[in-house]
């Protein structure tokens, strides 16, 4: 089994993530994290998906979604040189006698407390997925309310980008909706 990072632009427009969403699962794909947002182009977005599987697989998955008709480009981003993220909200169960320790165990880790109650704290966590679960793991003996988390985004590192890639070669009449 092997991560596989796929940075995916598409069309701006209504029921494009239903259909790759869709298209997962119809073959059967596992995707580990799946985050999209518009572009500096309000009429492209940009979609992240992480999957995991066997290279025959994984090879699918990117043939598939090339296959979509409002998907543009799909560029693997290389796991090992690109920059990872993912963003977390952690509501921890705190009270006077721990809430100092917390805090400091949030600091180490770089977070951000963005909100304060009596008996709980909201801390925003921003890092790649390694350091995410090591600050869940030693929340848990807290006591974790509630998780919130984006899933990965990633973009390669040095000065190209998903634009430099040309699309791959297709006439257009080929491209169809994948059933």
């Amino acid at each position: 089994m092997r991560k596989a990072i796929f940075s995916v632009l598409v069309h701006n427009e209504y029921g494009v993530v239903t259909r790759i969403s869709g298209l997962f699962t119809r073959r059967g794909f596992n995707i580990t994290s799946f985050t999209g947002e518009e572009t500096d182009n309000p009429k492209i977005s940009r979609i992240t998906i992480v999957a995991e599987g066997d290279e025959r697989e994984l090879a699918q998955i990117k043939s598939q979604v090339e296959k979509l008709v409002d998907v543009i480009k799909v560029v693997e981003l290389d796991v090992n040189t690109s920059v990872q993220r993912e963003l977390a909200l952690i509501k921890v169960k705190t009270d006077d006698t721990n809430r100092t320790e917390v805090f400091q165990i949030v600091e180490t880790f770089r977070g951000k407390i963005i909100d304060i109650d009596p008996e709980s704290i909201i801390v925003e966590l921003t890092g790649d997925l390694s350091k995410v679960k090591a600050f869940l793991e030693l929340m848990k003996r807290y006591g974790i309310i509630e998780i919130v988390r984006t899933g990965g985004i990633a973009l390669q590192r040095g000065k190209g980008s998903i634009h430099d890639v040309p699309v791959a070669d297709e006439t257009p009449a080929v491209k169809e909706e994948t059933l």
